[in-house]
């Protein structure tokens, strides 16, 4: 299987298990700047050059080599999962992307007939019941999460800890799981560990949210999304990243981690 969404700073200094949702954006960026001391510009998703990622047959041996026996700082990035299927949703089902399209062609005229939900019109900016059409979301999530129906899960919506563990598994090791919610603190950590052809200054990095503005805004608080039952269909589809990264099942209002996340812990259970 290999190293998928996995990448590597050209230098080997840093090597990066990307999760969608988790800030990808922003660390890609920092990767970039620390070896070439400048941002890429553009998404950077989309640059073929100047970072190694598993995506590109050239970078694999690379990859491979410094994962399975450790030669590089690993890490990875982790996000409270009541906030990241809820950014999933306005990001990918309601908005527009960056080609002008929709997200995956068919996808939402299929939610919309089969789950009836609302997406706020052909540009995303009409008026909707954006809670009951949420709602009928993470009824979809679910069902591809724990059926693989109507379609697979997607990789903004699938769990972080099935991300997390494809790098387990093939042989690697994470030197640090950084929290969204503490990122400056937990990035630094990252950059404390290693020699960067570049310094980075984190106070003087842009964030790097490359789907801000894609969908509506959303209008309501967190927590007013989440009745008992979403609550219900959040845990059984997340119970795994609410209990290795230490997320507050109880109280979707509170974002932040309520404990330390145990590594030892991490790559035992997530290592089968």
């Amino acid at each position: 299987m290999g190293f998928p969404g996995t990448w590597m700073t050209e230098s080997e200094s840093m090597v990066y298990r990307v999760v969608p949702k988790c800030a990808c954006s922003t660390i890609g960026q920092i990767m970039y700047y620390s070896d070439h001391g400048t941002f890429y510009d553009g998404d950077i998703h989309d640059a073929t050059t100047g970072l190694h990622k598993w995506a590109r047959e050239d970078s694999r041996a690379a990859i491979r080599a410094n994962a399975e026996t450790r030669g590089a700082y690993a890490f990875t990035c982790v996000r409270n999962p009541y906030t990241r299927v809820l950014s999933s949703f306005f990001d990918k089902i309601c908005g527009i992307q960056r080609n002008g399209n929709r997200y995956r062609g068919n996808l939402v005229p299929l939610l919309i007939q089969k789950y009836g939900i609302e997406v706020g019109g052909d540009d995303g900016q009409g008026d909707f019941d954006q809670i009951r059409s949420f709602r009928r979301f993470l009824l979809f999530v679910r069902d591809t999460v724990r059926w693989r129906r109507p379609m697979d899960p997607d990789i903004h919506w699938s769990s972080v800890s099935g991300h997390v563990s494809t790098f387990i598994v093939n042989g690697g090791r994470y030197d640090r799981i950084v929290w969204t919610e503490r990122f400056e603190d937990g990035m630094q950590g990252v950059l404390d560990n290693i020699q960067m052809p570049h310094p980075v200054d984190l106070a003087q990095i842009p964030r790097f949210n490359e789907s801000e503005g894609h969908g509506p805004k959303r209008l309501h608080p967190v927590e007013d999304y989440f009745d008992d039952l979403s609550m219900h269909l959040v845990y059984e589809i997340y119970k795994r990243d609410f209990d290795l990264f230490r997320y507050d099942f109880a109280n979707p209002a509170n974002k932040m981690p309520i404990g330390d996340i145990d590594l030892d812990e991490v790559h035992a259970k997530l290592g089968d």
